[in-house]
């Protein structure tokens, strides 16, 4: 195996020049820096993991902590998005990720934090999990770095969505299309839920548009069968809403179902909204009206800034980053104005 003695005898410098050169440090000038990374890379040198984690007091591992009710993994179209840009952009930075594992059979029956300090992460990455389970809040309220996707806690970065103006916008486009028996089929109590009931309820009264209280539902996100079941519900109302806004895109599938199975067509007989703007949903037939969330800049600025707040606790600034989101029209809500 190539050692950096080796690098450094073939380059004629010191074992103290190739370290500071292949980490960046100021006192090597550009043009040996170069030459060192360019030896370095040609001999096959690669650093000693362990080694670089005593020298420096970091693993340059980041654990990902991802629970959904639903337990769809990887499969979680909206997660699997930032985590792909999470990764992405934390491996552009030299950092690796793990995912902390939710079995408790596993580690001994380990806590998060423990199974985190075990692990040794220079930081955590918390989504789409209960935030107010114990060992959740235990993490959060530990000295190991930590950033949130779409829920804020006090001392903690956390990267939003902009869920109360993306409702907002899904809304007024629904009102702007004539519609006055709108339904909403929520998910459930949230802070991403209240977010979007919030900009729901916002956008009604602007429009004086008065719905009874009957045409709002609690579901959850990503059940395609509860929100059959709950569709049907609304279809069989004395006086059934015009257009149903689904929690998510994934959840408008069932609703796409319980229609269809009803004879009834999409957008001519009743309309329909998602959430979230995953791929699919913008390409089967009709497309389906949704908010498209900025997954990728979502991911990508929450490895920033939590790789800045384990390199740089001192000067990181903590707080809320709100990503904007963007409507999407599509071909599921009926122009009632003609």
């Amino acid at each position: 195996m190539v050692s950096i003695k080796d690098v450094a005898a073939k380059c004629n410098v010191s074992v103290s020049t190739v370290s500071k050169a292949l980490n960046g440090h100021s006192d090597v000038s550009e043009e040996k820096k170069e030459l060192i990374k360019k030896v370095a890379k040609e001999m096959g040198y690669q650093p000693n993991s362990s080694a670089r984690a005593l020298k420096t007091n970091k693993s340059h591992n980041i654990g990902v902590l991802f629970v959904d009710e639903a337990m769809s993994g990887l499969t979680h179209d909206y997660f699997a998005s930032v985590l792909d840009s999470f990764k992405t952009t934390a491996e552009s930075f030299g950092y690796d990720i793990t995912f902390i594992l939710s079995n408790k059979n596993h580690f001994n029956n380990m806590t998060y934090l423990e199974h985190s300090r075990f692990r040794g992460f220079d930081g955590v990455m918390i989504a789409c999990i209960d935030f107010n389970e114990p060992q959740v809040l235990e993490l959060m309220r530990s000295d190991i770095p930590v950033v949130t996707i779409d829920y804020t806690f006090n001392n903690t970065i956390a990267i939003l969505s902009n869920n109360e103006k993306g409702m907002e916008d899904l809304t007024q486009y629904i009102c702007d299309m004539g519609h006055t028996k709108i339904a909403y089929m929520c998910g459930e109590d949230s802070a991403v839920t209240s977010d979007r009931l919030s900009g729901f309820y916002i956008t009604l009264d602007k429009n004086d548009v008065h719905i009874p209280d009957e045409y709002v539902k609690e579901s959850r996100y990503r059940d395609i069968a509860l929100a059959e079941e709950l569709t049907y519900e609304f279809l069989d109302m004395p006086d059934p809403p015009t257009v149903i806004i689904y929690p998510d895109d994934y959840a408008a599938f069932g609703g796409l179902n319980a229609i269809r199975a009803r004879g009834l067509r999409i957008p001519e007989d009743i309309s329909i909204a998602g959430f979230d703007g995953i791929t699919i949903a913008r390409q089967i037939e009709p497309q389906i009206t949704t908010v498209i969330q900025n997954t990728r800049t979502m991911g990508s600025c929450a490895a920033e800034k939590l790789i800045s707040l384990i390199e740089k606790p001192r000067t990181t600034m903590i707080g809320q980053i709100v990503v904007d989101t963007q409507l999407y029209p599509g071909k599921t809500v009926k122009n009632l104005r003609g």
